[in-house]
């Protein structure tokens, strides 16, 4: 018993000291192997040497961020920001990240909830920067006096004050976007999200009750077919994902303990345009669509739901002229892209973006018109300016000796900066297979019979068509990850930028931009197909669909949880899943 008890003070001295250096310990007590493992920080070590400061000097010199949203956009934002001059306060109405794609793997037993969830304490509390966290949700944003308003959690509210108001110097809105139901009406009142871990458990739940429903004696054969008749509307990467997921659990795990009620199951996938998986290669949609096919997932493509009562889904055929035809389900869960938040709303009409669907920021990710507050993630949207809008000041900017026409040398002078502010020109180059802007010349009709030099006429020729390629980045979680991640080494090198600017000419001003402009760099996607085979799409047209992929996605999703206990947690999840099958029970 000395030798647990000795394990035991270690342990706690390892919890209550984080600032140790990362070791291993294995201490042998008769005959056996204890092993202590503490995980480091060696910033804090170093920032425990400096000098202490008082809180009027700390508060004179710190600026302070406020960070909305705990999600993929702000949680990445939180974990990179090393800079100890700002003092951060992350507000959300929930305490801990989640990794939203294994949301679907919620649903069905697969991974439990707790394995995909970090406590946003846990991450703040091994930084160097200091770090507040207030459990509760906006309600408005006072961008004039650079205040927001927010209230606390009901359960957290025990002192009476709901509401209180938190001052900025710097505002990260990363709240992220509530589901698009397009004012589809009885769609809130009946159908299942799945945006939140809270959203999965509930189908889950859902699902288990289903299936002991119409297992009662009492329930009529058509009454069962009801029940059971799974409805999945929207054909994006969750709902396929879902439907995908739902198959396995059904077929794998639940026909083994209600077959009085396995062959009325039914899972229906309704899209309204013409195929699912659109933003992917048709060749994973093909498949898909094949796959589903032999599975006995029923694909309706072209059908727009239009209502949806307790019992029944109504559609719209467009493909036989737009017939509505009703269909009676057991659940639905409604995955048709996102809308956005209300207060995001009323900001939007603060400054002057009443008509968009989200934030508008320049390429800086600020949200255009405030120069002190920034939106990240699926809640705004970068507002790529025209190559042809700043024509004439880039032409301006590169006749250096002001003849009216440019060189080849002035010509290739710009040809970096115009690639960096305006990623379209990159992209329309590609689409041209063209090896750099020079290439651009040869289109020109002065060039190409033999001319050294361009006007502005030219100029504009060259150029005319590169915005053609301008794209709105998707609304997903490796954007807002790669966002949040910009930004915070932004404000890691905030003051030696100002000193020493490091990006692109400004064309319309003078000097150069403090930052290079975000680009984000796209690292593929999946698309779980079910029966242990994944579609993936990545970097350079590489498709790859089957079992192989599979373990691709097992090992990207793992190495990319934020913590070593998740990474754990899901892996130990697969593998029990493995052995023993999804767990059904209903808690």
């Amino acid at each position: 018993m000395r030798g647990f008890a000795f394990f035991d003070r270690v342990s706690r001295a390892f919890h209550d000291y984080p600032s140790v250096p990362k070791v291993l310990v294995v201490v042998a007590v008769s005959g056996c192997g204890l092993v202590a493992y503490a995980e480091a920080n060696p910033e804090r070590k170093l920032a425990s040497s400096a000098p202490v400061l008082t809180s009027a000097e700390v508060d004179n010199k710190k600026k302070k961020v406020v960070v909305l949203g705990t999600g993929w956009a702000g949680t990445s934002f939180l974990r990179n920001l090393k800079n100890p001059d700002y003092e951060v306060h992350v507000i959300s109405p929930r305490n801990y990240f989640a990794f939203t794609p294994l949301l679907p793997s919620v649903t069905c037993g697969t991974v439990e909830a707790r394995s995909i969830v970090e406590p946003i304490r846990n991450i703040a509390r091994k930084k160097t920067v200091d770090v507040q966290f207030s459990e509760a949700a906006c309600l408005k944003i006072d961008a004039v006096n650079q205040k927001i308003y927010c209230r606390s959690n009901v359960e957290n509210n025990l002192n009476g004050q709901e509401e209180f108001v938190v001052d900025y110097d710097y505002l990260i809105v990363a709240v992220g976007a509530n589901v698009n139901t397009f004012n589809t009406p009885g769609v809130v009142e009946n159908c299942h999200f799945l945006k939140e871990v809270e959203d999965a458990q509930k189908i889950r739940r859902t699902v288990i009750d289903c299936f002991e429903r119409a297992s009662l004696p009492t329930v009529s054969d058509e009454e069962k077919q009801r029940i059971l008749h799974f409805a999945v509307v929207g054909g994006g990467p969750t709902g396929v994902e879902f439907a995908a997921a739902l198959h396995d659990f059904v077929n794998e795990d639940l026909v083994k303990l209600y077959p009085g009620v396995k062959d009325l199951v039914k899972i229906t996938l309704l899209e309204a345009g013409d195929h699912i998986l659109n933003m992917f290669d048709k060749r994973i949609t093909a498949f898909a669509e094949e796959k589903f096919q032999r599975d006995g997932i029923n694909v309706k493509t072209g059908s727009m739901v239009v209502k949806v009562t307790e019992k029944e889904i109504f559609t719209k055929e467009l493909k036989n002229g737009g017939e509505v035809s009703t269909m009676p389900y057991g659940m639905a869960l409604w995955s048709t892209g996102v809308g956005t938040r209300p207060f995001i709303k009323d900001f939007m009409s603060q400054v002057g973006q009443a008509n968009r669907r989200v934030l508008a920021t320049d390429e800086w990710l600020r949200v255009e018109g405030c120069d002190k507050v920034y939106a990240i993630g699926d809640c705004a949207t970068i507002n790529q300016r025209k190559v042809m809008e700043d024509i004439a000041a880039i032409f301006r900017k590169a006749d250096k000796d002001n003849s009216g026409t440019l060189t080849v040398e002035e010509y290739k002078a710009v040809i970096n900066d115009i690639c960096e502010r305006y990623p379209q020109v990159q992209l329309y180059l590609k689409s041209k297979q063209m090896k750099n802007m020079v290439d651009l010349l040869k289109e020109t009709p002065d060039v190409s019979k033999g001319s050294a030099e361009l006007n502005i006429e030219d100029f504009k020729t060259a150029l005319s068509k590169v915005d053609s390629q301008m794209k709105n980045l998707p609304a997903t979680g490796q954007v807002a990850a790669q966002q949040g991640v910009y930004l915070a080494k932004c404000f890691n090198r905030m003051e030696d930028c100002e000193k020493n600017p490091e990006g692109p000419l400004r064309f319309r001003g003078e000097g150069r931009h403090r930052f290079r402009p975000f680009r984000y760099k796209h690292l593929g996607q999946f698309a779980p197909l079910g029966g242990e085979q994944t579609a993936a799409q990545l970097p350079g047209d590489w498709v790859s669909i089957g079992h192989s992929s599979q373990w691709l996605w097992y090992s990207v999703y793992t190495s990319k949880q934020v913590s070593w206990r998740n990474r754990a947690l899901v892996v130990t999840d697969w593998v029990r899943r493995f052995i023993w099958g999804r767990d059904s029970s209903r808690i």
